[in-house]
């Protein structure tokens, strides 16, 4: 069991042919691979893990519960952390512990909302990794808020890991649960805005049609 998690035994259900798709997947770096690979899925419709893999499709809170469930079979805790943001859509990670360092798989449509290594002395820092990276389309940096790390194993009498039924009750538990603010009103104030390149790099692969409007 990697250093610096709990125990957390994956739930049984999986099939065969779910366990030969998931067995290669055997390091955070491979979960977030194969997460990558998925078609990203623009309408508001999650899906279970088994459904996203079943579909090969995601968006970012159903990618971040199968990275969940994924990192779950190497040993660690099911971990959410939500991002928060203004005059954007949220973002979901699947948060994990190495060697007492936090790093996080996701799936998103913006190229540096993506993978971190687990080198980050706490969950604050791992939220400020994100910062300069999420933006809107007007070049607006949005993030504001993260949260304390979600247990999923404590739903799992929800069965989150095979059925869709109870997910979206889970993202609002996720949504209501306790949240840091990242900036002071002062910092929020003198934010500039994304220069054009970065803005460039960052949308490389987006899919227009799950990109937040906005007002």
């Amino acid at each position: 069991m990697p250093r610096g998690t709990a125990p957390g035994r994956a739930p049984a259900g999986w099939t065969r042919a779910e366990l030969a798709a998931l067995r290669p997947l055997r390091t955070p770096g491979r979960i977030q691979s194969f997460v990558d690979a998925l078609v990203y899925r623009a309408e508001d419709d999650p899906g279970s893990p088994r459904r996203v893999l079943a579909e090969r499709r995601a968006n970012c809170y159903d990618g971040a519960l199968f990275a969940a469930a994924a990192l779950r079979r190497l040993g660690h805790p099911p971990l959410l952390v939500d991002l928060q943001a203004v005059r954007d859509d949220d973002h979901v990670l699947a948060a994990f512990r190495e060697r007492g360092h936090w790093g996080a798989v996701a799936k998103s449509n913006f190229a540096g909302l993506r993978f971190r290594e687990p080198v980050f002395r706490s969950v604050r820092e791992l939220a400020l990794s994100y910062f300069e990276d999420y933006f809107n389309l007007r070049g607006e940096k949005t993030l504001r808020n993260y949260s304390v790390p979600f247990d999923l194993s404590r739903l799992d009498r929800l069965h989150w890991t095979f059925r869709d039924d109870h997910l979206r009750e889970i993202a609002g538990r996720l949504d209501g649960s306790r949240h840091h603010r990242l900036l002071t009103p002062a910092m929020e104030r003198a934010l500039g805005r994304v220069d054009a390149r970065s803005l460039r790099a960052g949308m490389v692969g987006t899919d227009m049609a799950g990109v937040h409007a906005g007002p």
